[in-house]
């Protein structure tokens, strides 16, 4: 009796966890996604729903090394036609309220590489800081 509500409770420990972690994954998806259509569409309304408020954005230029509030560097964005470009998540790492993903948003001649960190604030995931790299294709 004792073996099977210990192999009761095990396997519903574990079913809840794997549970969690696919809501997490599918959490991070979404927000992963506000920021990509909000860019393919110039969207700033869209893409704004996936950074917190003072989210940063580290990149390097031809200047050297740059630091910006995310939300302020893409509020230029202005409407116009939707961008010909490929969306694509290509990982995610989740550790407990914390994770990462490697973004690949492909144009025709170069992709952009995004890294991103995100937290779990308030139950829902939001990037905080975002780093990329311009490949040429």
């Amino acid at each position: 009796m004792i073996r099977n509500l210990l192999l009761l409770f095990f396997t519903t420990s574990v079913f809840y966890t794997v549970t969690a972690q696919e809501s997490d994954y599918q959490l991070i998806e979404k927000t992963l996604n506000y920021y990509m259509e909000g860019g393919s569409n110039r969207d700033f309304d869209t893409l704004k729903k996936a950074f917190h408020d003072t989210a940063t954005m580290k990149y390097i230029t031809e200047e050297g090394y740059k630091e910006v509030n995310a939300l302020e560097f893409f509020s230029g964005m202005k409407p116009g036609p939707k961008s010909d470009r490929i969306n694509r998540i290509a990982e995610i790492t989740v550790s407990g309220h914390a994770a990462n993903a490697r973004l690949e948003l492909e144009y025709k001649d170069f992709t952009f590489v995004d890294f991103m960190n995100l937290l779990k604030i308030d139950g829902e995931w939001k990037i905080v800081n975002k780093i990329f790299y311009k490949r040429l294709n």
